[in-house]
C-alpha cells in the first residue's frame, strides 16, 4: 500500500518517510518506536533521581524570562508541597507566554547536582485537570525532514487500521507454538497498554522478522558450495616462509587460522569464511598468508577496507610482505590518471594485489584473474557489497575480518552463509590496556596527566557520543569538549573529528594525527574502526554508560597498539548502579569474546543485533527490545519449516521485498 493512499500523507511528507526507507505502509508498520514515555502515573520530583525523566504534578508560583542572555531562558518557581523546585526553558520564550501561575502536570528530566537544587530541564506541560494528552504508554520515533511524532502516530494508526499483517511462519508452526495474530502484536507495540504488551509484542514481531532474515540465510547457504574452479599451487613449505618474514611468530589461534584457509583453498569447494578476532588478535597478518596463497599460485588478490586511511595503512603492509609483486592502492580520493593506471593493471594482470575502499567495488573495476578477496571490517559492508566484489572472478574464495567478538552462538545464526574461524589469543608482546572508571572530581587530574603525556610525545583519544551539545547538557558533545580542552590544556595540539566531516578533511584529520602533528583527537566514534596509531596510550570515553559493551572494548583497542603502556578512563554522565555495574565488565576483563557474551546477556538481542554487526538487512528491527532467546526460538521454527513442506521460492521472494540488501545475493 502506497503512503500517499493514508490520509494527510503529502508528496512532500512522502519524500521525509523515504528518508527512513519507509516506502510502504507496511514499512511504516516495522517503523519501530526508539523509546516509550511512560505516563502511567505522577512522581513526586523529590523521590526523582539526577537524570530521572518523569511526569510529576506542581503549583506554578511564578514565572519570569531573561532575553538578554546568548540564549533565551525561561524560568518557572514552581511548588510541589514542601519542595522548592525550578524549571527551566533554553531557547522556548513562547512559554513565557503559554505558562500561568496555577496547578499544572509536568514531564521532563530532573537535574539535581552541581549544588543548583532540584532542576526540571525543558519539560512539557499542560494544566492539571484538563483532557490529558500527558497520559498512557506513547511511542516516540525516529524522525526526519520535518516529520514530527504527531504525523508520525497518527500515519501508523492509520496503518494498523488498514493492513492485515499475514504471517509468513506456517500456519501449522504458529498454531502448535501458540503464536499471537502478527497484527494484534504491532498493535502492542505501537500503542501498548502496558510494558506487558511492549515485551510480548516485541518478542512477537522479532520472532516473525528473525525467522524470515534466518530461513533467508539458509537459501544463501545452500548455493554457496560451488565446485572450486581456482586451482591454488601454493605448497605449505611456501607458506612457511612466507610467515617467516613476519617479525614475529604466529600466535597458536593465528597458525589455526591460516591451517583453515590454507585447507579452504586446497578443497573442492569455495571458500566463503568469517575470522572472528578480539582487538590485536593478528587478523591482518592471517590475511596477508590468505592473500599469499592466492598471489604465489598466480591470481590476483583484492583487500577491501570501510576507510581510506585504513586502506592505506593495509597498502603499506602489502608493500612490505610483498615486495616481489606489484600491489596498488584505490580509493575515492585516487587521481583520475591514477585510477586509469590501476584499473589498466588490474584488467592485464600486470597488478597482483589491489588495496581500496568502495572504489573497487566499482563497475568498471575489472580483474584478469581475481581469486581471493579479504573485507577489513567486515559490518561495514552489507551482503550485496560483499556479493559484488566476489562477482569481479570467476569462483573467488573470500575471508571477511570482524574485530567485533560475537559470541559462537550468534555467529552461527546471523553468518548462516559463511564458515567461521575465531582468534581467541593475542601476541605475547601486546601490553593489556589498563582501565578505569573515573569519577568528576578527579576530571582535573586526568586533563593535567593528559597535558603530561603530550610533554613526553604521547597521544591521546577524547571521545564523545555526539557531534552537538543540547539544551539539557546531560551528554558531553565533540565540539563542546574541543572548545573547552582548549582552555583546560593551553598548548596542547588538539583536533576535531566527527562523521559530518567530508571523507577527505576526515582522512587528513586522522593522518596528520598517526604522524604526530596533533596531541589529541577528540572525536565520535568514527575512529572505532581506524588506522593504527602506536603512540596513542590513552582513551578517554565521556558518558561510557550510553556505548555497548562491545562498542566501548572496540574504542579501547585503539590504544596499547604499541610497546607502551596504556590506559583507557570510563567517564559517567548518569552514575547509576546499572551503569557501573556495566561499565565494571569491561574494567575488569579484556577478553573481547566474554565482554560480548555480557554485552548479549545485559542488553539483550534487540540491542545486540543491529545493523552494527548484520549490515542494512536487520536495521529494521533494531529498535526492538527482547530477550536474546527469541532468536534462538526463531531459528528452531525455521529448522522445523524447512524440514516440512515450506516454499523455498516464496520464502526468497519475501526475503527479497522485505530486505533489500539480500536481493543480489538470494537472486543470483
Amino acid at each position: 500500500m502506497e503512503l500517499t493512499s493514508l490520509k494527510y500523507i503529502s508528496e512532500k511528507r512522502e519524500k521525509d518517510f523515504n528518508k527512513l526507507n519507509i516506502y510502504t505502509a507496511e514499512e511504516l508498520l516495522r517503523h519501530f518506536p526508539r523509546d516509550y514515555l511512560d505516563l502511567t502515573h505522577v512522581t513526586p520530583i523529590k523521590d526523582a533521581y539526577h537524570n530521572d525523566v518523569i511526569l510529576t504534578a506542581c503549583e506554578v508560583v511564578s514565572v519570569e524570562q531573561n532575553r538578554f542572555t546568548k540564549r533565551p531562558v525561561v524560568k518557572a518557581l514552581c511548588r510541589q508541597g514542601n519542595f522548592i523546585f525550578t524549571a527551566i526553558w533554553f531557547n522556548q520564550p513562547y512559554v513565557a507566554q503559554k505558562l500561568q501561575t496555577g496547578e499544572y502536570l509536568f514531564y521532563g528530566r530532573v537535574q539535581n547536582k552541581y549544588g543548583l537544587g532540584c532542576q526540571m530541564v525543558n519539560p512539557s506541560f499542560e494544566v492539571a485537570g484538563a483532557d490529558s494528552r500527558l497520559q498512557g504508554i506513547i511511542p516516540v520515533y525516529p524522525l526526519a525532514g520535518s516529520l514530527t511524532q504527531g504525523v508520525v502516530r497518527q500515519a501508523v494508526r492509520q496503518a494498523l487500521q488498514k493492513l492485515n499483517c499475514p504471517s509468513y511462519i506456517p500456519q501449522s508452526i504458529q498454531k502448535k507454538y501458540e503464536l499471537m495474530p502478527l497484527k494484534e502484536a504491532y498493535i502492542k507495540v505501537h500503542a501498548p497498554q502496558s510494558q506487558e504488551d511492549i515485551k510480548s509484542g516485541s518478542r512477537r514481531i522479532a520472532l516473525e522478522e528473525y525467522f524470515l532474515l534466518i530461513s533467508a540465510f539458509k537459501v544463501i547457504k545452500g548455493g554457496r558450495d560451488d565446485a572450486r574452479m581456482n586451482a591454488y599451487s601454493v605448497t605449505r613449505a611456501q607458506l612457511d616462509g612466507f610467515i617467516s618474514r613476519f617479525p614475529f611468530e604466529f600466535t597458536p589461534g593465528q597458525k589455526q587460522a591460516v591451517g583453515d584457509i590454507y585447507n579452504n583453498v586446497k578443497s573442492p569447494h569455495n571458500m566463503n569464511r568469517l575470522l572472528q578476532g578480539d582487538v590485536g588478535s593478528g587478523k591482518t597478518a592471517v590475511a596477508l598468508a590468505g592473500i599469499y596463497m592466492a598471489v604465489k599460485s598466480g591470481y590476483q588478490a583484492a583487500m577491501l577496507a570501510p576507510t581510506e586511511v585504513l586502506a592505506r595503512q593495509n597498502a603499506a603492509l602489502i608493500g612490505q610482505y610483498f615486495p616481489e609483486y606489484n600491489s596498488a592502492t584505490l580509493t575515492g580520493s585516487t587521481p583520475a590518471a591514477e585510477k586509469r593506471q590501476i584499473k589498466k593493471g588490474l584488467l592485464s594482470g600486470d597488478i597482483n594485489i589491489v588495496c581500496g575502499t568502495h572504489a573497487v567495488l566499482e563497475e568498471d573495476v575489472q580483474f584478469k584473474n581475481l581469486a581471493f578477496a579479504v573485507c577489513d571490517e567486515q559490518h561495514r559492508f552489507g551482503v550485496a557489497q560483499r556479493s559484488s566484489l566476489t562477482q569481479k572472478g570467476d569462483g573467488c574464495d573470500v575471508l571477511v575480518m570482524s574485530a567485533t567478538p560475537i559470541p559462537r552462538t550468534l555467529s552461527l545464526i546471523f553468518y548462516g552463509d559463511l564458515d567461521i574461524t575465531a582468534i581467541k589469543d593475542k601476541p605475547q608482546s601486546r601490553q593489556p590496556v589498563s582501565t578505569a572508571i573515573i569519577p568528576e572530581r578527579k576530571y582535573a587530574d586526568m586533563y593535567r596527566y593528559v597535558a603530561e603525556q603530550a610533554k613526553q610525545g604521547l597521544q591521546t583519544y577524547f571521545v564523545c557520543p555526539k557531534i552537538e551539545g543540547d539544551d539539557e547538557g546531560t551528554v558531553m558533545s565533540v565540539t563542546e569538549l574541543y572548545e573547552d580542552l582548549q582552555t583546560k590544556m593551553p598548548g596542547v595540539r588538539i583536533a576535531l573529528l566527527h562523521g559530518k566531516m567530508k571523507d577527505k578533511q576526515k582522512n587528513e584529520v586522522m593522518a596528520a594525527f598517526k604522524n604526530r602533528e596533533y596531541d589529541c583527537l577528540v572525536s565520535t566514534t568514527v575512529i572505532e574502526v581506524g588506522v593504527d596509531v602506536p603512540n596513542a596510550t590513552t582513551m578517554i570515553i565521556y558518558n561510557a554508560e550510553r556505548f555497548g559493551l562491545s562498542q566501548l572494548h572496540q574504542l579501547r583497542g585503539r590504544v596499547g597498539r604499541g610497546d607502551k603502556k596504556s590506559y583507557c578512563f570510563l567517564l559517567m554522565g548518569a552514575d547509576t548502579d546499572e551503569a557501573r555495574a556495566r561499565l565494571n565488565v569491561i574494567k575488569n576483563s579484556t577478553d573481547g569474546f566474554e565482554i560480548a557474551e555480557a554485552d548479549l546477556k545485559i542488553r539483550g538481542g534487540g540491542d545486540f543485533m543491529g545493523t552494527r554487526q548484520s549490515g542494512r538487512v536487520l536495521s529494521e528491527i533494531k529498535n526492538l527490545r527482547f530477550p536474546v532467546q527469541t532468536i534462538f526460538t526463531a531459528k528452531a521454527l525455521s529448522d522445523e519449516a524447512f524440514s516440512g513442506a515450506f516454499d523455498i521460492n516464496l520464502l526468497a521472494k519475501i526475503a527479497v521485498e522485505k530486505y533489500r540488501s539480500l536481493k543480489d545475493v538470494i537472486l543470483n
